[in-house]
């Protein structure tokens, strides 16, 4: 079993050495560390900082590093010893100091390897998420050029997924996440076994934390009767404004509202009037 490389003189993981495995060097670049980082740590106590700081965005920023670099990479690039690393991404570590954490979100993301395989979670969830508005797996691997039986797997739970699949996959999922399919068959066998399995939407999902293996899904609460209108109707003044004509954008809608409804929307959208209903109904 090979041993971690000694830190070099100067650096603080020699100046204060580790308990049980080296001592604490006494060497002048080691001393002047060591004084350096007390007197720091004197002037952030003065002025009210606190030594610690919590470790949480290191530890999202360190899992996001895991799928594409190595622990050796991460810690020649974060200047910080792999255990302590570790640590951080395990819970075992929930404080950090501000330095530490400086360093961990300093380091830029790699591009994967086309070859090199990564956890399938963020994939996995774009694949349901789409498929819970319609998009059939034989109708995503048309679109994003991945096969459908890979598809299938992820969904079925595999845990890792080729570089590029998932490149394919998330470029698909940008250009459909907003426009359900056409209503047909498959469509609806789609959505309803999405259904069955609990997927969310795209709705759900934020950009930020879909391929975080600890975030959820925030359905919120269920809209009334009103809510759902208005929104419905934004929808549609959306379409009319890209230039899509009613009856496109009916089949946009899965015909969830009446072509009537529809083309009287955007009739008020263009001559700038909405209808009163009430009057109507007078």
């Amino acid at each position: 079993m090979s041993r971690r490389p000694i830190p070099p003189h100067g650096t603080y993981a020699r100046a204060n050495g580790s308990p049980g495995y080296r001592p604490a060097c006494d060497c002048q670049p080691c001393r002047a560390t060591r004084l350096r980082v007390k007197k720091r740590n004197t002037v952030n106590r003065q002025l009210g900082r606190p030594g610690l700081i919590d470790a949480t965005p290191a530890r999202r920023k360190l899992e996001q590093l895991q799928r594409t670099m190595s622990w050796e990479q991460i810690s020649a690039a974060t200047g910080c010893d792999d255990c302590n690393l570790r640590q951080i991404v395990d819970g075992a570590r929930t404080q950090i100091r501000r330095g530490t954490l400086a360093r961990i979100l300093g380091v830029q993301l790699e591009s994967p390897a086309p070859g090199k395989y990564l956890d399938a979670t963020g994939t996995r969830r774009r694949i349901e998420a789409l498929r819970a508005i319609g998009w059939s797996a034989r109708a995503l691997a048309d679109a994003s050029g991945a096969g459908e039986t890979s598809i299938e797997r992820i969904c079925l739970g595999q845990p890792t997924v080729r570089a590029t699949v998932a490149a394919r996959i998330a470029t698909a999922y940008m250009k459909l996440h907003r426009s359900p399919p056409a209503p047909s068959r498959s469509a609806t066998r789609a959505r309803n076994y999405a259904i069955s399995n609990g997927w969310a939407p795209p709705g759900a999902w934020d950009d930020d934390t879909i391929d975080d293996p600890n975030a959820q899904p925030e359905f919120g609460r269920e809209l009334n009767f009103h809510e759902r209108a208005e929104l419905r109707r934004e929808e549609i003044i959306h379409f009319a404004w890209h230039g899509d004509t009613p009856e496109q954008i009916l089949a946009r809608l899965n015909g969830e509202v009446s072509i009537s409804t529809v083309r009287q929307i955007v009739q008020d959208w263009r001559t700038g009037q909405k209808r009163d209903r009430r009057q109507v109904a007078a």
